[in-house]
């Protein structure tokens, strides 16, 4: 389907379906009038005696140093050419297209005063799928200048890209493209934003909700296999402290349980569960409730004229530090945390599992007895996995030097937070497809009927039970591990989640 700019909001799930899935791009009427409008104002004050930064004056330390009118062009030109400093591995895709949609859409909000044509040149070439080469590392989100230079090298025919893959500086040429050129402005209206941060935000983001939502279905299905007491479930007791996020992830669980044996009354083995069990709803009710601010935040930035300086509607241009994204990096370091506290209680499930003082099933869920490993050493795969997560959750958003003759001296580093989120997502989801694993071997080995597990949970099982069999004698488990994974990074039981 069409993604028309300008029609609606753009949301966070439009990034992916851009990015991941090509989805096409149109722009609406309105944003046109916007561009030629703001672009009005461009063309007037460019020739203005008074300095205006990046118009007129220069940037960065050489701030109100006046730019001669003949260079205004060729001034734009090297400011990409200068801050195309990215080094190391480059970024996919996927993660290039994030960028460009991010940046088409805030350049849409009508405050850049870009060219109209430098606009649909973008907007081209992420139509015709030309994905410039970015190399990952150079940004500090005071605008994601190195990034956003690499992709504006490229649309001046200077920088390297790939089309159809094949990779080259001449990739426009090969998709039917001209290389842009630039007038005032039009180099830092492309790389003054942040565009990089949020358009990698909002891929992680989309990642974590996914999760969530199949995480708890691993939550259930452990339950299940545990044969836990749901008490803490209860809409009375969740309703008795309505902390964030913490009724509704309840709701959640019950209705994956529902018509489960573990509702009828005394069906519990125990009167009272591990923690790791019994406050499920308040860690993932945290969880939930962390990312729903970070996707707001994301949500704020693709609809925003973040631009210094900001051509306004009423004509003028105004320096300021609305591309400043200290809420964004906040929540991100934020969500981060409250993915690790997730995840450390599904490695302590797990490992509540292996016990037979806890479960009353085989110790290491292995029925073979102790000349069989059963899932004993995944232990090892368990702690390997929290430790990055952990690693992961340390804040990042602090860890800033001034630059640029001490004019720029705070940064919020949120491209950074998006990358150790989306690190710790990958290791998470791996938890999640060991638990599953572990919850399903658990229901085989108490010899569960199937038709007394819960709706969603039963849909569950045979979820993993299709891509993976019962453990009996002992194998290599990091192959079912992968292929659970996999299932899992598809949204295999995404639909169970929200049926």
């Amino acid at each position: 389907m069409t993604i028309t700019i300008g029609a609606r909001p753009v949301t966070l799930d439009d990034v992916p379906a851009v990015a991941r899935r090509r989805e096409p791009i149109a722009v609406a009427p309105v944003v046109r009038d916007r561009l030629v409008q703001a672009r009005d104002v461009v063309d007037r004050l460019a020739a203005a005696p008074d300095s205006i930064y990046g118009l007129n004056s220069a940037l960065g330390a050489n701030t109100g140093a006046r730019i001669p009118a003949h260079e205004l062009a060729e001034y734009q030109q090297r400011a990409v050419r200068a801050r195309a400093v990215g080094v190391g591995p480059e970024l996919d895709a996927a993660a290039v297209r994030a960028i460009m949609f991010a940046r088409i859409a805030g350049m849409a909000a009508g405050g850049s005063g870009v060219s109209p044509a430098v606009f649909d040149a973008l907007v081209a070439m992420l139509n015709r799928d030309v994905v410039p080469v970015v190399p990952r590392t150079g940004s500090i989100s005071v605008a994601d200048l190195a990034p956003l230079a690499h992709i504006g090298l490229a649309m001046q025919g200077e920088g390297a890209a790939d089309h159809g893959g094949v990779r080259s500086t001449d990739a426009l040429m090969r998709a039917g493209l001209a290389p842009v050129v630039l007038g005032a402005k039009d180099g830092l209206a492309l790389i003054s934003a942040n565009a990089a941060t949020i358009g990698a935000a909002a891929l992680t983001l989309h990642d974590v909700i996914l999760l969530q939502q199949q995480w708890l279905t691993a939550v259930a299905l452990s339950c299940e296999g545990f044969r836990a007491n749901l008490s803490p479930l209860d809409p009375r007791a969740t309703s008795a402290r309505p902390a964030p996020g913490q009724r509704e992830t309840a709701a959640d669980l019950i209705a994956l349980l529902d018509g489960s044996a573990l509702l009828t009354l005394g069906a519990a083995r125990r009167v009272q569960d591990p923690l790791s069990f019994r406050a499920v709803a308040q860690v993932h009710g945290a969880l939930r409730w962390i990312s729903g601010e970070a996707r707001a935040q994301v949500e704020i930035e693709l609809n925003s004229a973040a631009e210094s300086p900001l051509v306004t509607a009423d004509g003028a241009m105004l320096s300021n530090g609305n591309f400043h994204l200290p809420a964004l990096a906040v929540a991100l370091d934020a969500t981060a945390i409250a993915l690790a506290q997730v995840a450390s209680l599904a490695v302590q499930r797990c490992l509540r599992f292996m016990s037979p003082a806890f479960t009353e099933l085989p110790l290491q869920l292995t029925r073979r007895g102790p000349a069989h490993s059963g899932f004993a050493t995944v232990q090892k795969t368990l702690t390997a996995l929290w430790s990055g997560i952990r690693r992961e959750a340390n804040p990042g958003s602090l860890d800033f030097f001034p630059v640029s003759e001490g004019v720029e001296d705070h940064a919020t580093l949120a491209l950074l937070g998006a990358e150790k989120l989306a690190i710790a997502v990958e290791k998470a989801r791996y938890l999640v497809a060991i638990e599953l694993l572990i919850a399903a071997q658990a229901i085989d080995l108490r010899g569960t009927d199937r038709t007394t597990l819960g709706a969603g949970t039963r849909d569950a099982y045979a979820v993993v039970r299709k891509g993976v069999p019962v453990l009996d004698v002992d194998r290599p488990l990091g192959p079912d591990i992968d292929r659970m994974d996999a299932l899992l990074r598809g949204g295999a039981l995404a639909a169970v989640a929200r049926a």
